[in-house]
């Protein structure tokens, strides 16, 4: 071969081509890149949702379960059996929707437009709650509209056994251990300031102030109490609220709220992010009033919204939510994140949470959404105990 055919390289049209394959190659390659990326995305958002939902409903179950929680025998069965009524000594009239009214272990407060059949459509203005107490619409953060709202009053799951009870002039005094101290203050927003004394008969729910291992009563007799026995108990007494508001990143997240003592709750809790709405419907007992000469079947046969049950602020609210024996309970939670999640293609795929369908907005803000539902049994509403 001469020199000249030695040295000749690629023409033009070959370097062409291959540039060509080569640009193939790389599109194909970025494609599998993007795709796995968006795979990857779309699995993460699903599993934080997923997991987000798990929390939220392990919460609200848990403090749903005690709502009514009076002791050894719970409100409803007070009312039934006449062994003594639960007497609330701290001012506050039945019914009237005080964070410690105690009277109604369990209300809710429904937004506008979010009962089942309704529909809401993401990014467009939603109706906040209606007919709530100041002490609601003073929450801090705010609640968010679109979203129910749950009040829960309860005693402690844990009590202390009660070792003594005194009389100084005008003050009771009621001694626990200093360990049952421990127990009523683990898990409150700060120096508990409401309890409640409880044996199998009988209970009283009232304000006091904290010295070591006793508590101070002012101008209530509770010395018809036994002590050291295992069933006159201490509990700390808790007024809470569930609700949806937004965080400190702009984002809607599940709130939990104690109530302070002085007719309001405190700041708000975040508990678990991305939970965009909650929606609640409330499952009646087929006895309309309970009493003692009618006592509760402890079968439900009606399952409300809440203005449905009652928007009363007197007694008839007392009787209207002692029927509630269950509570469903439906979030919708989304992504903290974009996930590269496509929207609903058809009405047939939107998503629903206890009746209400959610439509996706326009455009859509790629969050992976998911609807997730319980249906909680109020234990110490269950008929018998």
């Amino acid at each position: 071969m001469s020199p000249s055919s030695r040295a000749r390289g690629l023409s033009l049209i070959e370097l062409m081509i291959a540039m060509v394959i080569g640009l193939v190659l790389l599109l194909g390659i970025t494609q599998i890149f993007i795709a796995s990326r968006a795979a990857s995305r779309l699995s993460e958002g699903a599993a934080r949702t997923q997991e987000n939902a798990r929390f939220a409903l392990d919460f609200l179950q848990r403090d749903l379960r005690m709502a009514g929680h009076f002791g050894c025998v719970n409100d409803q069965a007070h009312v039934i059996k006449n062994t003594g009524d639960v007497r609330y000594n701290l001012g506050i009239a039945a019914g009237s929707g005080d964070p410690l009214d105690f009277s109604v272990p369990v209300q809710g407060y429904e937004a506008a437009g979010t009962a089942p059949t309704n529909t809401l459509t993401l990014g467009r203005t939603w109706s906040a709650a209606i007919s709530v107490p100041k002490s609601i619409i003073n929450l801090k953060p705010a609640p968010l509209p679109g979203s129910d709202v749950l009040v829960l009053r309860l005693l402690s799951p844990e009590g202390a056994v009660v070792t003594g009870v005194g009389v100084d002039g005008t003050t009771t005094t009621v001694t626990v251990s200093s360990d049952g101290m421990a127990r009523l203050k683990a898990g409150a927003a700060g120096t508990p300031t409401v309890f409640a004394l409880a044996d199998c008969t009988r209970a009283d729910v009232f304000p006091a102030t904290i010295s070591g291992s006793t508590v101070k009563i002012e101008k209530l007799d509770l010395t018809g109490y036994s002590v050291n026995n295992a069933m006159t108990m201490l509990y700390r007494a808790d007024g809470l609220v569930y609700y949806i508001a937004s965080n400190g990143n702009n984002e809607p997240a599940l709130y939990r709220a104690r109530a302070n003592g002085a007719g309001g709750y405190g700041d708000g809790e975040e508990l678990v992010e991305g939970i965009e709405s909650m929606q609640l419907l409330y499952g009646l007992d087929a006895t309309p009033d309970i009493s003692l000469s009618t006592p509760p079947s402890g079968r439900i046969v009606d399952q409300r919204v809440a203005n449905a049950v009652s928007t009363a602020t007197d007694a008839t609210a007392v009787g209207a939510w002692r029927r509630v024996g269950m509570v469903q309970v439906g979030l919708l939670a989304r992504s903290p994140q974009r996930a590269s999640a496509q929207a609903p293609g058809s009405a047939a795929t939107y998503l629903g949470v206890l009746g209400v369908t959610i439509a996706p907005g326009d455009p859509y803000d790629q969050r992976h959404r998911g609807a997730y539902e319980v249906s909680v049994a109020l234990r110490n509403r269950l008929f018998g105990n």
